[in-house]
């Protein structure tokens, strides 16, 4: 038995009793649960159809999302979650660049990391390499001028968490920025890239090891590991290249608003909605939604 989830952008409500109806019978699934009314519907179907991606595909040019999971939706006993472009907006490194003069290049070289074109980690060293002997200001100057939170992501923390769930944020970007988050959005752990500074100035260097693909994906089993959870019992999501391997050993791995290959590898993508589709994934109807 499998779990269709159906879910449009809570701003648009745009889902239609009769588009879900149609897709509902062509599967020959059982009785339709709005989780939100126009916003987010289940419904369960007996086999997995070979016509998934074309239904999908179908959905995404309406601007809506579709998913398909094994067995009934549940909640997570974790989320295991990326930071840029994920939980806020930027990229922070990008940000960084951008003050320092050299925003454009930095930017290409992360859009072919994210891609995947290119080593995270090679890529990571160049880049910083660039804000050799800017100062450590700049970073302050980032969290409180130029950082914005995803949309729907405090009501997402804020609710697995009321319902026992654990949160840690990993990413390839920098402590400063993951402790901020972190505290903000009530993550429980937090882990990053250090940079190195000497006498308040950025010395062009990330002490190693360096926290890439490989590290996120450790971060869940060791963390999962140390709660006692099984990987079936984690939500991840992320929406680079470096998430992959740490969304593929997840029960739930979601590519969130990613990048196109990134996209094309992974089993559930969520392209339209905002961070409280990941509520509607685990079965959470939006009425028990807990908003900080």
């Amino acid at each position: 038995m499998y779990t269709v989830t159906i879910l449009s952008h809570p701003e648009q409500r745009s889902l239609t009793l009769g588009q879900i109806t149609i897709t509902r019978d062509h599967w020959q699934g059982g009785e339709i649960t709005w989780l939100a009314e126009h916003e987010a519907a289940s419904f369960h179907i007996p086999t997995l159809p070979d016509d998934q991606w074309q239904v999908w595909q179908d959905y995404q040019n309406e601007q809506i999302d579709m998913t398909i999971q094994p067995g009934y939706a549940a909640p997570k006993a974790m989320l295991i979650a990326d930071m840029d472009s994920t939980m806020i907006h930027q990229e922070c490194l990008d940000e960084m660049a951008e003050l320092a003069g050299v925003g454009d290049y930095v930017r290409d070289v992360t859009m072919r990391a994210m891609n995947g074109e290119i080593q995270f980690e090679e890529a990571l060293k160049e880049r910083v390499a660039l804000l050799k002997g800017q100062s450590v200001s700049i970073i302050d100057q980032i969290i409180s001028s130029r950082l914005s939170f995803m949309p729907g992501g405090a009501t997402l923390l804020a609710t697995m968490r009321r319902n026992g769930s654990y949160a840690a944020l990993v990413s390839g970007g920098f402590t400063p920025f993951t402790s901020y988050v972190a505290e903000q959005l009530g993550f429980d752990e937090h882990h990053g890239n250090r940079l190195i500074i000497s006498d308040g100035m950025l010395t062009g260097e990330v002490a190693p090891p360096i926290q890439g693909k490989d590290a996120k994906r450790q971060a869940l089993i060791n963390i999962s590991s140390r709660l006692g959870l099984s990987h079936d019992q984690v939500m991840a999501v992320g929406d680079g290249a470096n998430d992959l391997d740490m969304i593929a050993a997840a029960g739930i791995g979601v590519a969130f608003h990613a990048k196109p290959s990134v996209a094309a590898a992974a089993q559930y993508r969520l392209n339209h909605g905002d961070l409280t589709a990941l509520l509607y994934l685990q079965g959470y109807r939006k009425a028990s939604f807990f908003r900080p």
